[in-house]
């Protein structure tokens, strides 16, 4: 499967389809100062056109919208909030597992010694068409609630096709590292006029990863515009270099904890003024972006709050991104998941960051198309809303999802084998293999 393959002419018709006006009625949403506010969101052309604050009365949520609108849906009893910001991911690796014997002493080892001791699992892996393999990244994001996702390596043309799972990124530069970059000032040099130069620094405990971040300042590289990733071996005099400089930073703790048995000291690296949170790949995290979360409040000791601005307006501002994104608000861009609404207060909300997973997650917009639907949410949906959302197994939990996810599990299972395709561990599956499956078992248990 090429590149030009992964969508069908239906998908591709789909995907370029004009999205109309679209009305978000009965949920609480996440609007100003991260409280939850009763209200009717109105979609129109995959912008937020208004909100409407719902006034109670005795118990009933009312508030004036659109009228004889063919593409309503109910949420009541949902929440409603901004699409997540992946900060940092490598798409190209979502379905790979683990991989290494830490700990290390910095990331250079890790590469060294994968390419030694697991070059058989790599070479497999790598011979799944790199397309697939990055619209299994995206979708690994989309199921979690992210919306927009910014990727570590070339802006491959699967990055960029209409019908990809998430928004990923566009303007930007971006070196490896300062030891397997290359010629960074001729990277730095060749990226778009005010877009964000993204490069790993920092990324281990020795003596080699905290020099880099001084080289990178030696160099020049070290600007507004600079966005390190990692950070791990950065001190306080570190932290205050890159505020002098107005640089940024993107952490990714349980890559940190996996490879070099050590967490990013929060505590300090969180007085960088712009900061985010990054998934990394399946290589090393442990898991989505949900779960980067989830192990940052509980091993990194930070706040809900801190957590959440961390993965919607932290990234926004670092990122560059200038639609509203990370955000529920007029005329910005419709990027938006839904969970259950678990009846807390609105000060309250924050707190369930610290076991929210991809579980609770029924709906994902993006640009005002729906993208990811549970089997309750679809349902609700009108009919012109489901269309070209395919069924997808992961684990325990169904979700449909639009993507040709029938196509994408075949090509990679060609490579993988059948029943060898995971996401994050959990085995993937299209629901017409889980039918297909059941019904053999039925007619076994008949014979």
């Amino acid at each position: 499967m090429t590149g030009r393959e992964v969508m069908s002419n239906r998908e591709a018709r789909s995907a370029e389809q004009n999205t109309g006006l679209i009305v978000l009625r009965g949920a609480r949403c996440v609007l100003a100062s991260e409280r939850l506010e009763n209200a009717t969101v109105e979609i129109v052309d995959g912008q937020i056109a208004r909100i409407r604050i719902a006034r109670i009365l005795n118990g009933a949520q009312a508030s004036r919208s659109a009228t004889n609108c063919s593409s309503e849906i109910d949420l009541t009893g949902y929440c409603l909030l901004p699409g997540l910001i992946n900060a940092h991911d490598h798409l190209e690796y979502a379905l790979y597992p683990r991989l290494g014997n830490p700990p290390y002493a910095n990331y250079v080892e890790w590469g060294e010694g994968i390419h030694r001791d697991s070059l058989d699992v790599i070479a497999k892996h790598r011979a799944v068409p790199r397309d697939v393999r990055l619209w299994w990244g995206g979708i690994r994001n989309l199921l979690c609630g992210v919306t927009t996702v910014a990727h570590h390596n070339p802006l491959w043309p699967a990055l960029k096709q209409s019908g990809f799972p998430v928004r990923v990124v566009r303007q930007y530069g971006w070196a490896h590292s300062v030891a397997l970059g290359g010629d960074l000032r001729s990277a730095r040099a060749s990226t778009p006029k005010g877009s964000p130069f993204i490069v790993h620094a920092g990324e281990g405990v020795d003596d080699r990863a905290r020099s880099e971040l001084w080289t990178l300042d030696r160099m020049g590289l070290l600007d507004p515009f600079a966005v390190l990733i990692h950070g791990l071996a950065i001190d306080r005099k570190g932290v205050a270099l890159i505020n002098t400089r107005g640089a940024s930073l993107i952490v990714c703790p349980s890559s940190n904890h996996a490879l070099f048995a050590a967490l990013p000291d929060l505590a300090l690296l969180g007085n960088v003024r712009r900061i985010a949170l990054g998934s990394d790949s399946p290589l090393t995290a442990a898991g989505n972006l949900l779960d980067e979360i989830r192990f940052a409040i509980s091993k990194c000791g930070i706040s809900p709050g801190a957590a959440w601005r961390m993965v919607t307006t932290g990234p926004a501002d670092l990122l560059r991104l200038n639609r509203g994104e990370g955000s529920i608000v007029p005329s910005g861009v419709a990027d938006l998941f839904a969970i259950r609404d678990a009846g807390a207060n609105p000060a309250n909300f924050l707190d369930r960051l610290a076991s929210l997973s991809s579980e609770d997650v029924e709906l994902v917009i993006i640009a005002g198309r729906v993208q990811l639907a549970s089997e309750e949410i679809l349902h609700r949906l009108p009919p012109p809303l489901v269309e070209g959302l395919e069924p997808l197994s992961l684990g325990n939990q169904l979700r449909w999802v639009r993507a040709p996810i029938e196509n994408l599990l075949e090509t990679a299972e060609e490579v993988l084998g059948e029943g060898e395709v995971r996401l994050g561990g959990q085995p993937v599956r299209s629901s017409a293999k889980v039918a297909r499956a059941h019904a053999f078992e039925e007619a076994q248990h008949v014979c």
